[in-house]
């Protein structure tokens, strides 16, 4: 760190990550665990792609959308559990003021991504369980091309604007950050300058999304509850709700975690708990997307059967 003037404020060439726990007998524990947790992940979105790719009967419209979800958690997973890996090992926990300005850009990408592909999959399930004799014609090729290309744009167009906020921090009372990855939060309050101003657009920020996002989810829900309570079939009733079941419940658990850790007052917001809150969806969302999605679903378990007899019988 060079020193710049009054307060011990610095200009940061480094960051030090704390991570999770600072107690060295939970060293071993953690990083078992957490490397169980990535190669399930790794396995569960790697395969899933795979697995849309290769089976004909899962070239639809919702599995497009639950390829690119699993495309995302694997990055979103990639870009943090490593380093964390690293740093739980070793007692250099390090990270230059470059490398941590890239993850938070690529993570903040991924999490406004993920968002939106949530937001774009409750679309889906409205157009498939409420018109369902127009849902190919509907969900056209070009129409889900759009709407994927729009969420990985908006993705990045949303995180340059955070990046520039991070940017902007010109000095910092220390370099040393109590989170197990670089995130903007726990920058603002490290910074020497009032940053009042960057917490209000953060706040902005995430609210306006998490407000669009949820506005899509819970409208294109109210439909589809109508629909549900409309039909004849108890099954139909049945398969519907489960597959709406899933997908809020996932929604509940990331966007619970966000609005947690972003849109808390800091006074009512300990440290430790926004940590505990980061694990959840970049650490655990992503290894469970593919069992809530996915792997309950009839028709991955009947394509994952036939390619096994496929291989086997090769």
């Amino acid at each position: 760190m060079v020193e710049i003037g009054d307060r011990n404020c610095t200009i940061v060439t480094e960051f030090i990550l704390l991570g999770l726990s600072d107690v060295p007998e939970l060293r071993v524990f953690l990083s078992l665990l957490f490397l169980l947790i990535y190669g399930v992940t790794v396995w569960g979105n790697l395969g899933m792609i795979a697995l849309i790719q290769v089976s004909p009967q899962l070239h639809t419209p919702m599995y497009f959308f639950l390829s690119h979800l699993s495309l995302v958690d694997f990055c979103y997973s990639t870009i943090i559990v490593p380093k964390m890996l690293v740093n739980i090992i070793n007692n250099d926990k390090s990270i230059s003021f470059l490398g941590c300005m890239v993850q938070f850009y690529l993570f903040c990408v991924c999490g406004v991504t993920e968002v939106s592909l949530l937001a774009v999959m409750a679309y889906d399930r409205f157009v498939a369980i409420c018109s369902p004799l127009l849902y190919m014609v509907t969900m056209s090729q070009k129409l889900r091309m759009v709407l994927v290309s729009t969420c990985y744009i908006g993705g990045t167009v949303c995180s340059l604007f955070h990046l520039c906020l991070a940017l902007e921090i010109p000095s910092y009372r220390s370099n040393v950050i109590n989170h197990f990855f670089c995130d903007l939060p726990p920058l603002l309050s490290l910074a020497c300058s009032d940053v009042t101003v960057h917490k209000l657009l953060v706040f902005i920020g995430v609210s306006s999304l998490e407000i669009l996002t949820i506005v899509i989810i819970l409208t294109s829900y109210l439909f589809i509850l109508i629909t549900i309570l409309r039909m004849r079939s108890a099954e139909g009733r049945h398969k519907a709700f489960s597959t709406c079941a899933s997908h809020l419940t996932a929604i509940v658990v990331l966007q619970g975690a966000i609005l947690f850790t972003y849109c808390q007052s800091s006074s009512g917001n300990s440290e430790d708990a926004d940590k505990v809150a980061a694990v959840f969806y970049t650490v655990v969302i992503p290894m469970l997307n593919p069992l809530i999605y996915s792997l309950r679903n009839k028709d991955v378990k009947e394509a994952l059967r036939r390619v096994a007899g496929s291989k086997i019988l090769s």
